[in-house]
């Protein structure tokens, strides 16, 4: 595992970054009206974007460290904002994430929900600050965590 990485950015016009991630290629990054003019997603939604895909990854790799197979694996995020001491702050998110397959095919299924929060870089950098919940359905629409 790399213990460092980079990033970099340069401010194209008004609010509006080109962020440029390497070899991975570039990301436009722009503040909503009316600072910017939305072409492209903020940086609150970069970082909840961050959190449900290490999330979502997280419980993929601790399922499949057992030989489970999650299937086709979805999440959405929502972001709460709020003020805190006068300043806009994202105060909590909700991560909701959809297993492929039904939870009855998955036979390590509770061991892995158990701790593949702990294996999310992302978001237990950010738990120190922010509220994240996490809730995980299967592909029937069974609630397995949350």
């Amino acid at each position: 595992m790399e213990k460092e990485f980079s990033v970099s950015m340069e401010l194209v016009d008004n609010y509006k970054f080109l962020v440029d991630f390497g070899s991975y290629g570039e990301l436009v990054s722009d503040e909503p009206e009316p600072l910017g003019e939305g072409q492209g997603p903020n940086p609150s939604r970069i970082l909840a974007a961050s959190v449900a895909n290490c999330l979502a990854a997280s419980l993929m790799f601790a399922l499949r460290k057992f030989k489970d197979e999650p299937g086709k694996v979805s999440a959405k995020v929502k972001g709460h904002l709020d003020r805190v001491d006068g300043r806009w702050r994202i105060v909590s998110m909700d991560v909701d994430i959809k297993l492929g397959n039904a939870s009855a095919t998955l036979s390590h299924l509770e061991r892995a929900l158990e701790q593949f929060e702990d294996f999310c870089v992302v978001t237990q950098s950010v738990r120190n600050g922010i509220n994240v919940n996490v809730k995980v359905e299967d592909s029937d629409g069974k609630l397995v965590k949350g």
